[in-house]
């Protein structure tokens, strides 16, 4: 694997290329020293002169190094270097993808007949060990995008039920995810035995850009369905992914021996290699400090969610458009963006405790507002309901992105040199594993209260359960790591 440096500049340099670099600079002194005393006739270069003379080169050298040492434009406190700027792209690609979102659940309710229940279950959310074509991260990031196009592309001609549908929908999550493993690699290799604050804004930035391309595609979410229907939407969207293929050029990395990569893919090499990670993994999470605050994410993302029935509401009883959504989404992501600017300029350096419990409790009770919406009590205030949804929307959008961040640092910062991309989708999958245990739950409340596409008698009840059982994980917030602003991953400690 092509070693990426701390801080996000040095890319794919190792030990090797910076002694070959030595050994070059230094060649280079010995001839600039005998082609100086070539051309100075009559003079005698006694060994004292000879080693003023090179330390001189040397100290000019240094200051010649020091003057063409890359400064990088700085975005969210990280510098963007090349490797810096593909982490962006992959998740700025994975904002924009928000384009088809509206789309989907449209498709899936109006095209599909799908129910709120069916619906929870379309919400889905290895390269370290397996080069392909000599390079592990590169060809990876060129098979996600080709993937993600296929999806689309799916979606856009031949999928007409229920099940080519999740198929398809399976697929796009596995282009994102495979993207996700690579970038998220380089991400937690800078920033491993950082502080708090360091791990904090590579996140932001990763966040960051994905919000911007929220930002950039919500509006037109709503609007393309409305205009030209949902089957035109996945066709644009099929040619989106095709940037994360682009991108892969700016990964600096060097491509392995042909001999190493076919002892790497041959199968007894792969089998090998699997049972190391795997074992690796497994060493890895058994321990308390990681074991512990991986079990309170799953937790934490594991409470019921009523989502799916609210889209429901909103589309079926309030009437609420493609493009008024669209709005709302572009709200939305604007949100998102100011969420992740909250917690990169206030919260990075707060205990990740505190800011679980603080935003839990928040979140809880903000949440209860939609039961507003949901009896009208909002107009009896004089708010219109889309007025009403759409500051809703805002208020828990930001308190749920700044919430949300510090699960991504956690996660960051629990993996250990070696396996770093595979124990962080690992990591990642467990908090997906919980969002997805969480919509089953929901699923399994909205049909046990008999809520449906044309009866939400019972919305407000599912709405308080949902949000009084998100308090249900805080009294093991012992199981976080007990860190203060600044300290290393190596001085965590768990109660």
């Amino acid at each position: 694997m092509a070693s990426s440096g701390g801080g996000g500049s040095s890319g794919g340099l190792g030990s090797e290329g910076e002694s070959a670099a030595a050994s070059a600079i230094g060649s280079l002194d010995l001839d600039g020293a005998a082609a100086s005393s070539d051309n100075r006739p009559g003079e005698t270069s006694s060994n004292g002169d000879s080693e003023r003379w090179q330390t001189r080169q040397h100290s000019t050298d240094d200051i010649s190094r020091s003057k063409s040492k890359p400064r990088y434009i700085k975005a969210f406190g990280v510098d963007l270097s090349a490797d810096n700027v593909a982490v962006a792209i992959v998740y700025f690609v994975q904002g924009v993808l928000g384009l088809a979102r509206l789309a989907v659940s449209f498709y899936l309710k109006d095209d599909l007949h799908l129910d709120p229940a069916e619906l929870y279950c379309f919400d889905f959310h290895c390269s370290d060990s397996i080069p392909l074509f000599g390079y592990r991260r590169r060809s990876y990031l060129i098979l996600s995008g080709l993937l993600g196009a296929l999806s689309w592309s799916l979606m856009a001609t031949i999928v007409d039920d229920k099940y080519s549908a999740a198929l398809s929908i399976i697929l796009g999550s596995l282009a994102v995810a495979i993207a996700d493993v690579v970038v998220d690699s380089m991400v937690v290799e800078r920033a491993r035995g950082e502080p708090q604050s360091t791990s904090g804004s590579l996140q932001s930035l990763c966040w960051g850009s994905s919000a911007i391309g929220g930002v950039m595609s919500a509006y037109f979410s709503g609007s393309l369905v409305d205009t030209y229907g949902v089957r035109f939407v996945f066709g644009v969207t099929a040619f989106l992914p095709l940037m994360t293929s682009t991108v892969a050029v700016l990964v600096n990395e060097k491509r392995l021996p042909l001999g190493e990569n076919a002892t790497s893919s041959s199968d007894s090499g792969l089998i090998e290699s699997s049972k190391e990670h795997i074992m690796q993994i497994w060493s890895s999470v058994k321990q308390p400090n990681i074991f512990l605050p991986t079990l309170f994410i799953f937790l934490w993302q594991a409470t019921p969610q009523s989502d799916s029935a609210m889209f429901f509401f909103i589309t079926n009883k309030l009437g609420f458009t493609p493009e008024f959504l669209g709005r709302v989404t572009l709200v939305t992501s604007i949100a998102s963006l100011v969420g992740i600017g909250v917690y990169n300029s206030f919260l990075k350096e707060v205990p990740l405790r505190k800011i679980f419990f603080v935003t839990t409790i928040f979140g809880s009770a903000l949440g209860m507002t939609q039961v507003l919406l949901v009896t009208g009590l909002n107009r009896v205030l004089g708010i219109s309901d889309e007025w009403f949804s759409i500051g809703d929307s805002l208020i828990i959008t930001v308190l749920g992105q700044a919430s949300f961040m510090p699960v991504l640092v956690l996660a960051a910062k629990l993996c250990p040199p070696g396996v770093e991309a595979t124990l962080f989708a690992t990591l990642m999958s467990i908090s997906n594993a919980g969002g997805v245990t969480g919509g089953l739950l929901g699923a399994g409340l909205t049909q046990f209260l008999g809520v449906t596409k044309d009866n939400f008698q019972n919305l407000a009840l599912l709405i308080v359960v949902c949000n009084l059982s998100s308090l249900l994980p805080l009294p093991l917030l012992g199981l976080l790591p007990d860190e203060s602003p600044g300290v290393d991953n190596e001085q965590t400690k768990v109660d």
